[in-house]
């Protein structure tokens, strides 16, 4: 009895798992172009604007350093440029800042992406659950059909059709797959950036502190960064 209902629910036909992997692909390819966008207008060179931040904290600069970062439209100088609030309490108050700005930024980093892994890996076995439907379909059809060799010749087109399915769900699954990969990437430079430039500053703090050098309390209000770019703690130390 269950088998035989469930049988009436694959004749139905495959076709609306193709319209489903068509509408997933238009989700996909929309999230992948989105964060390509979203990156690509806060990219940088980051050598350049570790060169550059380095050469001003050589000279004791930190006004310049902390310029140099709000001149970059770089998502690392933005994390840097929030954690240095708190330079003024040494490197182990600057470290601190900069796990905090960075997770704060991390979220809006990953957006997207746990849609992009879950087409990437569930839309070959919807394609696979399409082709499963269609080939039930056309083994019905092959039984009806009997000795009629233009029925069976249907039958064999049914089938053909059935196995569309399963590339329509490899195709949307590769470029998910890749542009999960690239999202990631992306963010591991971001965060190699971060790594980079935190430990710039907090080189100039270690020896700032030998030297005997007070490193100043910013109390200036930093242009506004990004919505999701500054951490609680973060905005706390501005208001302070």
């Amino acid at each position: 009895m269950l088998v035989e209902r469930l049988a009436r629910i694959a004749l139905l036909g495959s076709t609306w798992v193709l319209y489903l992997l068509l509408a997933l692909s238009v989700f996909s390819l929309t999230a992948a172009l989105e964060r390509w966008a979203f990156f690509a207008r806060r990219t940088d060179d980051i050598d350049s604007l570790a060169r550059r931040f380095s050469e001003a904290l050589e000279v004791e600069d930190f006004d310049g350093a902390r310029q140099a970062l709000r001149d970059s439209p770089s998502l690392e100088a933005r994390v840097v440029l929030t954690a240095l609030r708190w330079a003024h309490g040494g490197p182990r108050a600057l470290a601190d800042a900069l796990d905090s700005s960075m997770a704060g930024v991390r979220t809006q980093l990953l957006r997207s992406t746990h849609l992009l892994g879950t087409l990437g890996n569930n839309a070959p076995f919807i394609g696979l659950l399409g082709t499963v439907i269609g080939v039930i379909e056309a083994f019905h059809q092959l039984g009806d059909a009997g000795q009629n060799k233009a029925a069976m010749g249907n039958v064999m087109s049914g089938i053909a059709e059935a196995l569309v399915a399963t590339g329509v769900g490899l195709f949307v699954a590769l470029p998910a797959v890749v542009a999960f990969n690239l999202i990631q990437k992306k963010v591991a430079e971001i965060e190699s950036g971060v790594q980079v430039l935190g430990k710039l500053a907090g080189a100039y703090l270690e020896a700032a502190e030998r030297s005997g050098v007070v490193v100043p309390r910013v109390v200036d209000r930093e242009p506004a960064p990004e919505p999701g770019l500054v951490p609680t703690s973060a905005a706390t130390a501005e208001g302070s």
